[in-house]
Protein backbone atom coordinates (compact mmCIF):
# COMPACT_ATOMS: atom_id res chain seq x y z
CA UNK A 1 0.00 0.00 0.00
CA UNK A 2 3.09 2.43 -0.37
CA UNK A 3 1.93 3.84 -3.55
CA UNK A 4 -2.00 3.64 -2.96
CA UNK A 5 -2.14 5.13 0.35
CA UNK A 6 -6.32 4.97 0.52
CA UNK A 7 -8.15 2.50 2.83
CA UNK A 8 -10.75 0.36 1.78
CA UNK A 9 -13.07 2.94 3.61
CA UNK A 10 -11.23 6.09 2.05
CA UNK A 11 -12.54 4.66 -1.44
CA UNK A 12 -15.81 3.42 -0.06
CA UNK A 13 -16.63 7.15 1.43
CA UNK A 14 -15.68 8.48 -2.55
CA UNK A 15 -17.49 6.51 -4.18
CA UNK A 16 -20.72 6.53 -1.77
CA UNK A 17 -20.50 10.54 -2.36
CA UNK A 18 -20.30 10.34 -6.04
CA UNK A 19 -22.92 7.72 -5.93
CA UNK A 20 -20.91 4.42 -7.56
CA UNK A 21 -21.25 1.09 -5.67
CA UNK A 22 -18.05 -0.33 -7.42
CA UNK A 23 -14.46 1.17 -8.86
CA UNK A 24 -15.96 -0.67 -12.59
CA UNK A 25 -18.99 1.67 -12.70
CA UNK A 26 -16.71 4.65 -13.44
CA UNK A 27 -15.74 3.06 -16.41
CA UNK A 28 -19.40 1.97 -17.76
CA UNK A 29 -19.06 4.04 -20.86
CA UNK A 30 -16.32 2.82 -21.92
CA UNK A 31 -16.91 -0.19 -24.64
CA UNK A 32 -16.89 -3.54 -23.22
CA UNK A 33 -14.10 -4.55 -26.15
CA UNK A 34 -11.66 -1.94 -25.15
CA UNK A 35 -11.47 -2.80 -21.39
CA UNK A 36 -8.62 -4.84 -20.28
CA UNK A 37 -7.51 -5.48 -23.73
CA UNK A 38 -5.33 -8.67 -24.13
CA UNK A 39 -1.83 -7.90 -24.97
CA UNK A 40 1.14 -10.24 -25.41
CA UNK A 41 3.83 -8.04 -23.30
CA UNK A 42 6.77 -10.16 -21.21
CA UNK A 43 7.40 -9.28 -17.63
CA UNK A 44 10.71 -7.27 -18.55
CA UNK A 45 12.92 -6.90 -21.54
CA UNK A 46 16.40 -5.39 -21.58
CA UNK A 47 16.71 -1.63 -23.02
CA UNK A 48 18.16 -2.60 -25.79
CA UNK A 49 16.03 -5.74 -27.11
CA UNK A 50 13.16 -3.26 -26.18
CA UNK A 51 14.34 -1.32 -29.04
CA UNK A 52 14.63 -4.11 -31.10
CA UNK A 53 10.95 -5.16 -30.80
CA UNK A 54 9.89 -1.43 -31.08
CA UNK A 55 11.69 -1.07 -34.41
CA UNK A 56 10.35 -3.77 -36.17
CA UNK A 57 7.06 -2.82 -34.95
CA UNK A 58 7.78 0.49 -36.80
CA UNK A 59 9.48 -0.97 -39.34
CA UNK A 60 5.37 -2.56 -40.51
CA UNK A 61 4.32 1.09 -40.89
CA UNK A 62 4.07 2.30 -43.89
CA UNK A 63 4.76 5.96 -44.54
CA UNK A 64 2.95 8.53 -46.61
CA UNK A 65 5.95 9.57 -48.68
CA UNK A 66 6.81 5.80 -49.43
CA UNK A 67 4.71 5.68 -52.37
CA UNK A 68 1.56 7.31 -53.89
CA UNK A 69 -0.78 8.68 -51.32
CA UNK A 70 -4.92 9.14 -51.55
CA UNK A 71 -5.70 8.94 -48.07
CA UNK A 72 -7.79 11.82 -46.21
CA UNK A 73 -10.43 12.20 -44.64
CA UNK A 74 -9.71 14.60 -42.00
CA UNK A 75 -5.51 13.96 -41.81
CA UNK A 76 -3.92 15.19 -45.36
CA UNK A 77 -0.18 14.88 -46.60
CA UNK A 78 1.03 18.28 -47.44
CA UNK A 79 4.66 19.71 -47.86
CA UNK A 80 5.91 20.91 -44.29
CA UNK A 81 8.92 23.81 -44.88
CA UNK A 82 12.05 22.42 -42.85
CA UNK A 83 11.52 26.10 -41.43
CA UNK A 84 8.91 24.88 -39.61
CA UNK A 85 10.76 22.06 -37.54
CA UNK A 86 13.76 24.17 -37.36
CA UNK A 87 12.00 26.59 -35.43
CA UNK A 88 9.57 25.00 -33.18
CA UNK A 89 12.58 22.42 -31.81
CA UNK A 90 14.19 25.59 -30.53
CA UNK A 91 14.34 25.03 -26.50
CA UNK A 92 12.44 27.96 -25.79
CA UNK A 93 9.70 26.62 -27.58
CA UNK A 94 10.25 22.76 -27.31
CA UNK A 95 10.14 22.87 -23.65
CA UNK A 96 7.91 25.63 -23.03
CA UNK A 97 4.65 24.91 -21.03
CA UNK A 98 1.38 26.57 -20.44
CA UNK A 99 1.54 29.97 -19.64
CA UNK A 100 0.64 29.76 -16.14
CA UNK A 101 2.37 32.85 -15.51
CA UNK A 102 2.05 35.37 -18.12
CA UNK A 103 4.32 37.99 -17.41
CA UNK A 104 7.65 35.59 -18.01
CA UNK A 105 5.63 34.11 -20.79
CA UNK A 106 5.23 36.66 -23.22
CA UNK A 107 7.19 34.47 -26.21
CA UNK A 108 4.20 31.64 -25.63
CA UNK A 109 1.79 34.42 -25.37
CA UNK A 110 2.36 36.28 -28.51
CA UNK A 111 2.83 33.18 -30.97
CA UNK A 112 -0.98 31.71 -29.44
CA UNK A 113 -1.96 35.38 -30.10
CA UNK A 114 -0.43 35.47 -33.74
CA UNK A 115 -2.03 31.56 -34.19
CA UNK A 116 -5.52 33.12 -33.12
CA UNK A 117 -5.57 36.29 -35.73
CA UNK A 118 -4.43 33.67 -38.28
CA UNK A 119 -7.28 31.03 -37.15
CA UNK A 120 -9.65 34.15 -37.41
CA UNK A 121 -9.18 35.58 -40.38
CA UNK A 122 -8.70 32.21 -41.88
CA UNK A 123 -12.46 31.33 -40.52
CA UNK A 124 -14.11 34.89 -41.58
CA UNK A 125 -14.49 34.97 -37.67
CA UNK A 126 -14.16 37.99 -35.39
CA UNK A 127 -12.16 36.08 -32.48
CA UNK A 128 -10.44 32.54 -32.11
CA UNK A 129 -9.01 30.79 -29.02
CA UNK A 130 -5.66 29.44 -28.42
CA UNK A 131 -6.18 26.15 -29.67
CA UNK A 132 -7.77 23.09 -28.96
CA UNK A 133 -6.80 19.34 -29.08
CA UNK A 134 -8.05 18.24 -31.82
CA UNK A 135 -10.77 19.09 -34.49
CA UNK A 136 -13.53 16.35 -33.17
CA UNK A 137 -13.07 17.20 -29.60
CA UNK A 138 -13.08 21.29 -31.17
CA UNK A 139 -16.40 20.02 -32.64
CA UNK A 140 -17.81 18.69 -29.54
CA UNK A 141 -16.88 21.48 -27.51
CA UNK A 142 -18.74 23.67 -30.48
CA UNK A 143 -21.80 21.62 -29.92
CA UNK A 144 -21.85 21.63 -25.84
CA UNK A 145 -21.06 25.58 -26.21
CA UNK A 146 -24.27 26.46 -28.69
CA UNK A 147 -25.78 24.67 -25.83
CA UNK A 148 -24.87 27.45 -23.58
CA UNK A 149 -25.70 30.15 -25.98
CA UNK A 150 -29.37 28.79 -26.93
CA UNK A 151 -29.95 27.38 -23.89
CA UNK A 152 -31.49 24.51 -25.57
CA UNK A 153 -30.67 20.66 -25.93
CA UNK A 154 -31.33 19.53 -29.60
CA UNK A 155 -28.62 19.01 -31.77
CA UNK A 156 -28.50 18.61 -35.33
CA UNK A 157 -25.67 16.84 -37.18
CA UNK A 158 -25.47 16.65 -41.09
CA UNK A 159 -25.07 13.10 -42.63
CA UNK A 160 -21.77 14.63 -43.91
CA UNK A 161 -20.37 15.19 -40.86
CA UNK A 162 -17.13 13.13 -40.52
CA UNK A 163 -18.57 10.03 -38.22
CA UNK A 164 -15.73 10.05 -36.24
CA UNK A 165 -16.35 13.97 -34.78
CA UNK A 166 -19.96 12.75 -34.82
CA UNK A 167 -19.27 10.66 -32.66
CA UNK A 168 -17.36 12.73 -30.29
CA UNK A 169 -20.04 14.85 -30.15
CA UNK A 170 -22.50 12.19 -29.28
CA UNK A 171 -20.46 11.47 -26.37
CA UNK A 172 -20.58 14.33 -24.62
CA UNK A 173 -24.16 15.56 -25.63
CA UNK A 174 -25.04 11.93 -23.93
CA UNK A 175 -23.13 12.86 -20.79
CA UNK A 176 -25.48 16.11 -20.75
CA UNK A 177 -28.58 14.84 -22.16
CA UNK A 178 -29.42 16.44 -25.23
CA UNK A 179 -30.77 15.31 -28.08
CA UNK A 180 -29.55 14.19 -31.68
CA UNK A 181 -31.23 14.50 -34.47
CA UNK A 182 -30.75 11.46 -37.22
CA UNK A 183 -30.21 12.55 -40.06
CA UNK A 184 -28.76 9.97 -42.63
CA UNK A 185 -25.36 10.00 -44.83
CA UNK A 186 -25.48 12.29 -47.58
CA UNK A 187 -22.40 10.97 -49.87
CA UNK A 188 -24.52 13.34 -52.66
CA UNK A 189 -24.00 16.51 -50.87
CA UNK A 190 -27.91 17.08 -51.13
CA UNK A 191 -29.60 17.16 -47.72
CA UNK A 192 -31.99 19.65 -46.69
CA UNK A 193 -30.73 20.21 -42.65
CA UNK A 194 -33.17 23.53 -42.53
CA UNK A 195 -36.13 21.32 -42.70
CA UNK A 196 -34.89 19.92 -39.78
CA UNK A 197 -34.65 22.79 -37.32
CA UNK A 198 -37.14 23.61 -34.82
CA UNK A 199 -37.88 25.33 -31.55
CA UNK A 200 -35.54 23.43 -29.17
CA UNK A 201 -32.46 23.12 -31.89
CA UNK A 202 -29.20 24.49 -30.40
CA UNK A 203 -27.52 24.13 -33.08
CA UNK A 204 -26.82 22.34 -36.37
CA UNK A 205 -23.70 20.67 -37.45
CA UNK A 206 -22.49 20.88 -40.83
CA UNK A 207 -18.75 20.26 -42.52
CA UNK A 208 -17.22 21.79 -45.18
CA UNK A 209 -15.41 20.56 -47.40
CA UNK A 210 -17.91 17.76 -45.90
CA UNK A 211 -16.18 13.88 -45.20
CA UNK A 212 -17.72 12.72 -48.73
CA UNK A 213 -15.97 15.92 -50.16
CA UNK A 214 -18.78 17.89 -51.11
CA UNK A 215 -17.96 21.43 -51.17
CA UNK A 216 -21.82 23.45 -50.26
CA UNK A 217 -22.61 26.55 -49.96
CA UNK A 218 -23.70 27.58 -46.00
CA UNK A 219 -25.57 30.90 -46.64
CA UNK A 220 -29.12 29.61 -47.14
CA UNK A 221 -28.66 27.00 -44.00
CA UNK A 222 -27.16 30.25 -41.88
CA UNK A 223 -30.67 32.09 -42.68
CA UNK A 224 -32.80 29.28 -41.41
CA UNK A 225 -30.26 28.93 -38.26
CA UNK A 226 -30.94 32.59 -37.38
CA UNK A 227 -34.64 32.30 -38.23
CA UNK A 228 -35.29 29.65 -36.01
CA UNK A 229 -32.70 31.24 -33.11
CA UNK A 230 -30.17 28.06 -33.86
CA UNK A 231 -26.73 28.62 -34.21
CA UNK A 232 -24.52 27.50 -37.44
CA UNK A 233 -21.41 24.91 -36.71
CA UNK A 234 -19.30 25.03 -39.73
CA UNK A 235 -16.41 22.25 -39.18
CA UNK A 236 -13.63 22.38 -41.44
CA UNK A 237 -11.26 19.30 -41.80
CA UNK A 238 -8.78 20.49 -44.55
CA UNK A 239 -7.57 23.93 -43.60
CA UNK A 240 -5.85 23.93 -46.49
CA UNK A 241 -9.22 24.41 -48.25
CA UNK A 242 -9.70 27.98 -46.90
CA UNK A 243 -6.92 28.91 -49.13
CA UNK A 244 -9.85 28.38 -51.92
CA UNK A 245 -12.85 28.09 -50.55
CA UNK A 246 -15.37 31.08 -49.26
CA UNK A 247 -14.70 31.37 -45.04
CA UNK A 248 -17.36 29.97 -43.02
CA UNK A 249 -17.87 33.32 -41.11
CA UNK A 250 -18.27 35.03 -44.87
CA UNK A 251 -21.27 32.50 -45.62
CA UNK A 252 -22.92 32.88 -41.85
CA UNK A 253 -21.35 30.50 -39.81
CA UNK A 254 -21.54 31.02 -35.46
CA UNK A 255 -19.31 29.00 -34.59
CA UNK A 256 -16.61 27.20 -36.45
CA UNK A 257 -14.02 24.31 -35.37
CA UNK A 258 -11.69 22.78 -37.47
CA UNK A 259 -8.36 20.78 -37.73
CA UNK A 260 -5.26 22.67 -38.45
CA UNK A 261 -2.89 19.62 -39.27
CA UNK A 262 -2.98 20.42 -42.78
CA UNK A 263 -0.58 23.57 -41.80
CA UNK A 264 2.71 23.03 -40.75
CA UNK A 265 1.45 19.30 -39.02
CA UNK A 266 2.69 15.89 -40.54
CA UNK A 267 0.59 13.17 -40.57
CA UNK A 268 2.42 11.24 -37.70
CA UNK A 269 0.58 8.68 -37.99
CA UNK A 270 -2.00 9.96 -36.36
CA UNK A 271 -1.01 13.10 -34.27
CA UNK A 272 -0.63 15.03 -31.88
CA UNK A 273 -2.65 17.35 -34.00
CA UNK A 274 -3.84 21.03 -33.55
CA UNK A 275 -8.09 22.20 -33.28
CA UNK A 276 -9.13 25.21 -34.23
CA UNK A 277 -12.02 27.04 -32.82
CA UNK A 278 -13.17 30.34 -33.51
CA UNK A 279 -16.93 32.32 -33.12
CA UNK A 280 -18.52 35.96 -32.96
CA UNK A 281 -17.68 38.10 -30.44
CA UNK A 282 -20.78 38.24 -28.96
CA UNK A 283 -20.39 34.68 -27.80
CA UNK A 284 -16.88 34.77 -27.16
CA UNK A 285 -17.67 34.52 -22.80
CA UNK A 286 -19.27 31.21 -23.51
CA UNK A 287 -16.09 30.45 -25.89
CA UNK A 288 -14.02 27.19 -24.12
CA UNK A 289 -10.11 27.16 -23.90
CA UNK A 290 -8.12 30.00 -23.70
CA UNK A 291 -7.87 33.48 -25.24
CA UNK A 292 -4.65 35.33 -25.33
CA UNK A 293 -4.78 39.12 -25.60
CA UNK A 294 -3.02 42.15 -26.56
CA UNK A 295 -1.70 45.73 -24.18
CA UNK A 296 0.14 47.94 -23.18
CA UNK A 297 2.26 47.94 -20.01
CA UNK A 298 2.83 50.71 -18.08
CA UNK A 299 5.53 52.46 -19.91
CA UNK A 300 3.37 51.90 -22.30
CA UNK A 301 5.19 48.84 -24.47
CA UNK A 302 3.45 46.66 -26.28
CA UNK A 303 2.46 43.07 -24.17
CA UNK A 304 0.20 39.66 -24.34
CA UNK A 305 -1.68 38.60 -21.37
CA UNK A 306 -4.00 35.99 -20.60
CA UNK A 307 -7.51 37.53 -21.47
CA UNK A 308 -9.62 34.76 -21.19
CA UNK A 309 -9.44 31.90 -19.03
CA UNK A 310 -12.81 29.35 -18.70
CA UNK A 311 -11.50 26.11 -17.62
CA UNK A 312 -11.99 24.74 -14.26
CA UNK A 313 -8.51 25.50 -13.18
CA UNK A 314 -8.70 29.22 -13.41
CA UNK A 315 -12.59 29.66 -11.95
CA UNK A 316 -15.23 28.11 -10.06
CA UNK A 317 -16.21 24.55 -12.09
CA UNK A 318 -19.53 25.62 -12.31
CA UNK A 319 -18.79 28.70 -14.27
CA UNK A 320 -15.60 26.68 -16.32
CA UNK A 321 -17.12 26.92 -20.35
CA UNK A 322 -15.08 23.47 -20.50
CA UNK A 323 -12.49 20.81 -18.70
CA UNK A 324 -9.39 21.21 -21.11
CA UNK A 325 -6.45 21.54 -19.61
CA UNK A 326 -4.13 22.88 -22.26
CA UNK A 327 -3.48 23.74 -25.38
CA UNK A 328 -1.65 22.14 -28.44
CA UNK A 329 0.91 24.79 -27.97
CA UNK A 330 3.57 22.79 -30.47
CA UNK A 331 1.50 21.45 -33.06
CA UNK A 332 -0.24 25.65 -32.87
CA UNK A 333 3.04 27.13 -32.82
CA UNK A 334 3.68 24.46 -36.29
CA UNK A 335 0.54 26.25 -37.71
CA UNK A 336 1.85 29.62 -36.99
CA UNK A 337 5.30 29.36 -38.48
CA UNK A 338 4.04 27.71 -41.63
CA UNK A 339 1.41 30.40 -41.99
CA UNK A 340 3.68 33.05 -41.80
CA UNK A 341 5.74 31.15 -44.49
CA UNK A 342 3.22 30.67 -46.77
CA UNK A 343 0.97 34.16 -46.66
CA UNK A 344 -1.75 34.34 -48.09
CA UNK A 345 -0.49 33.95 -51.67
CA UNK A 346 1.08 30.97 -50.68
CA UNK A 347 -1.64 29.47 -48.79
CA UNK A 348 -3.95 30.40 -52.19
CA UNK A 349 -0.85 28.82 -53.77
CA UNK A 350 -1.02 25.41 -52.70
CA UNK A 351 -4.70 25.53 -52.31
CA UNK A 352 -4.95 25.66 -56.09
CA UNK A 353 -2.16 22.96 -56.73
CA UNK A 354 -4.60 20.43 -54.05
CA UNK A 355 -7.58 21.07 -56.38
CA UNK A 356 -5.70 20.89 -59.48
CA UNK A 357 -4.50 17.22 -58.50
CA UNK A 358 -7.79 16.08 -57.08
CA UNK A 359 -9.19 17.09 -60.41
CA UNK A 360 -6.87 15.21 -62.22
CA UNK A 361 -7.10 12.27 -60.07
CA UNK A 362 -10.99 12.30 -60.75
CA UNK A 363 -10.52 12.58 -64.25
CA UNK A 364 -7.95 9.31 -64.42
CA UNK A 365 -10.52 7.09 -61.90
CA UNK A 366 -13.46 7.95 -64.15
CA UNK A 367 -11.60 6.43 -66.81
CA UNK A 368 -11.30 2.91 -65.32
CA UNK A 369 -14.20 0.79 -66.01
CA UNK A 370 -16.73 0.52 -62.90
CA UNK A 371 -15.77 3.61 -61.54
CA UNK A 372 -18.31 5.92 -60.81
CA UNK A 373 -17.31 9.80 -59.39
CA UNK A 374 -20.16 10.48 -56.86
CA UNK A 375 -19.18 14.10 -55.57
CA UNK A 376 -19.62 16.79 -57.96
CA UNK A 377 -18.48 20.01 -56.79
CA UNK A 378 -15.27 19.45 -54.38
CA UNK A 379 -11.93 20.84 -53.25
CA UNK A 380 -9.20 18.38 -53.20
CA UNK A 381 -11.09 15.22 -51.70
CA UNK A 382 -14.12 13.20 -53.98
CA UNK A 383 -15.65 9.57 -53.02
CA UNK A 384 -15.93 7.44 -56.00
CA UNK A 385 -18.04 3.87 -55.96
CA UNK A 386 -16.98 1.07 -57.27
CA UNK A 387 -18.12 -2.22 -58.20
CA UNK A 388 -17.00 -4.38 -55.13
CA UNK A 389 -15.93 -3.75 -51.76
CA UNK A 390 -13.73 -0.87 -51.32
CA UNK A 391 -11.60 -2.20 -48.31
CA UNK A 392 -10.70 -4.97 -50.33
CA UNK A 393 -9.46 -3.09 -53.25
CA UNK A 394 -7.37 -1.11 -51.23
CA UNK A 395 -5.62 -3.76 -49.55
CA UNK A 396 -5.48 -5.22 -53.30
CA UNK A 397 -3.74 -1.99 -54.04
CA UNK A 398 -1.62 -1.09 -51.05
CA UNK A 399 -0.17 -4.97 -51.41
CA UNK A 400 0.95 -3.10 -55.05
CA UNK A 401 2.47 -0.12 -53.51
CA UNK A 402 -0.50 2.62 -53.59
CA UNK A 403 -2.77 3.85 -50.59
CA UNK A 404 -6.10 4.63 -52.64
CA UNK A 405 -8.11 6.08 -50.03
CA UNK A 406 -10.41 5.39 -46.95
CA UNK A 407 -13.08 2.77 -47.65
CA UNK A 408 -16.58 3.51 -46.37
CA UNK A 409 -16.08 0.07 -44.92
CA UNK A 410 -13.37 1.41 -42.24
CA UNK A 411 -15.71 5.01 -41.22
CA UNK A 412 -18.94 3.42 -41.62
CA UNK A 413 -18.55 -0.25 -40.37
CA UNK A 414 -22.09 -1.24 -39.43
CA UNK A 415 -23.53 0.74 -42.74
CA UNK A 416 -23.26 -1.65 -45.91
CA UNK A 417 -24.47 0.78 -48.41
CA UNK A 418 -20.72 2.43 -47.69
CA UNK A 419 -19.15 -0.35 -48.56
CA UNK A 420 -18.33 0.10 -52.04
CA UNK A 421 -17.99 4.26 -51.47
CA UNK A 422 -14.09 4.80 -51.48
CA UNK A 423 -13.12 8.80 -50.35
CA UNK A 424 -9.64 9.85 -52.47
CA UNK A 425 -7.73 13.03 -51.24
CA UNK A 426 -4.93 14.77 -53.27
CA UNK A 427 -2.79 17.36 -52.06
CA UNK A 428 0.38 19.48 -53.91
CA UNK A 429 2.06 16.43 -53.01
CA UNK A 430 0.26 14.55 -55.07
CA UNK A 431 2.36 14.07 -58.79
CA UNK A 432 1.44 12.85 -62.42
CA UNK A 433 2.83 9.75 -61.96
CA UNK A 434 1.37 8.90 -58.44
CA UNK A 435 -2.19 9.81 -60.44
CA UNK A 436 -1.02 7.50 -63.26
CA UNK A 437 0.22 4.41 -60.98
CA UNK A 438 -3.27 4.67 -58.83
CA UNK A 439 -5.46 4.52 -62.13
CA UNK A 440 -3.21 1.82 -63.63
CA UNK A 441 -3.54 -0.28 -59.99
CA UNK A 442 -6.94 0.22 -59.90
CA UNK A 443 -7.91 -1.11 -63.37
CA UNK A 444 -5.89 -4.09 -62.56
CA UNK A 445 -7.36 -5.01 -59.76
CA UNK A 446 -11.33 -4.29 -61.11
Amino acid sequence: MRYLPLTAADRRAMMDVIGVREVDDLFRDVPAAALNPKIDLPLHKSELEVERILSAMAAKNRAAGAGPFFVGCGAYRHHVPATVDHIIQRSEFLTAYTPYQPEIAQGTLQYLFEFQTQVAALTGMEVANASMYDGSTACAEAVLMAGRVTKRDRVVLSGGLHPHYAAVARTNLDLVGAKVAAVPLDPGGTENLAALIDANTSCVVVQNPDVFGNLRDLSPLAAACREKGALLIAVVTEAVSLGAVRSPGEMGADIVAGEGQSIGNALNFGGPYVGLFATRQKYVRQMPGRLCGQTVDADGKRGFVLTLSTREQHIRRDKATSNICTNSGLCALAFTVHMTLLGEKGLRRVAMLSHEAACKTADALAKVPGVKIETETFFNEFTIRLPTNASEVVNALAAKGVLAGVPGGRLWPHDPSTHDLLVVAATEMTTDQDIAAVARALEEVL
